[in-house]
């Protein structure tokens, strides 16, 4: 055996010795498990970053719904406004279905971080549009009642659904008492912009329904206190700034909206608005 030849054996050796180890660790039950345990978590990966995105398409979706609505203060006609934003509600809660069908046989609580801030902000534009029509709160059971969906009822990636074809079990998807109270503490802010509007287009009654509404929310949450979700105490703070500058804004029509003009008045209470909060900032 040449030199040459002697050198290439302990490469043969070596690249064997491989294989065989490579080949017991396939037949091995712990990286077997291990194989298992990578496609779990990829699924479930993937999952998340799906529902990721149909939260924020939710989001985007709500927030337009919001803004339509403040329309219906500078308006003669309010219900093309508020039929408007029933059509994109009904967008909206198919892409609610969406999740739902990416939820199903799964634990709602394990993916919930990954589509709350939609289904909040969802919260907050039904709840804004049913405030405009029946001047009261939506329940908790009224806006989960909406969010059934038929199983034989596809919806597509544009959101518009095909007429089901045969008829099956329903599906659901429940909001969480946590997303509730905190699309609901989110509505404040929007009743608040919603009672400067008012007072600019000379409407004096809205600010006083609003002030005594809001009072109602403010109790309410008072009543949860700190035995609530984290989340919720903490946007306690703005729920009270808002509910402030409704009561500044009604204070002042009362005692001095005799001394300002009417096309004054949407000036006035917004510069008192943008004027900084001494306690902003202190939970």
């Amino acid at each position: 055996m040449n030199r040459r030849e002697g050198e290439a054996c302990p490469r043969r050796n070596a690249d064997a010795a491989l294989d065989r180890d490579a080949g017991a660790a396939s037949s091995s039950p712990v990286v077997a498990a291990f194989k298992v345990f990578q496609q779990e978590l990829d699924t479930k990966h993937d999952k998340h970053e799906r529902l990721v995105k149909i939260s924020r398409d939710v989001t985007i979706e709500s927030k337009r719904t919001i803004f339509l609505l403040h329309r219906v203060t500078s308006v003669p006609n309010a219900e093309d406004i508020l039929k408007e934003a029933e059509v994109k509600l009904d967008a909206v809660r198919q892409k609610i279905g969406q999740i739902a069908e990416e939820l199903r046989g799964e634990d709602l609580f394990q993916f919930h971080r990954a589509f709350t801030p939609g289904i909040q902000e969802y919260v907050e534009a039904v709840s804004f549009l049913h405030y405009i029509r029946h001047r009261g709160l939506i329940s908790l059971e009224e806006i989960n009642a909406r969010l059934v969906f038929s199983t034989a009822e596809k919806v597509d990636p544009e959101g518009t659904a095909e007429e089901p074809q045969t008829a099956g079990p329903a599906l659901t998807f429940q909001v969480t008492p946590s997303d509730y109270l905190l699309g609901v503490a989110d509505l404040t802010g929007e009743l608040m912009r919603m009672c400067i509007s008012s007072v600019g287009n000379g409407d004096i009654d809205t600010p006083f329904q609003l002030s005594q509404f809001l009072r109602q929310i403010h109790d309410g949450f008072s009543y949860i206190g700190n035995t609530g979700p984290y989340e919720v105490s903490k946007k306690l703070h703005t729920l009270r700034q808002s509910l402030g500058k409704v009561e500044d804004a009604c204070y002042a029509l009362r005692v001095r909206g005799s001394e300002i003009p009417k096309h004054m008045l949407a000036d006035v209470f917004s510069s008192r608005t943008a004027l900084p909060d001494p306690e902003e900032g202190v939970v």
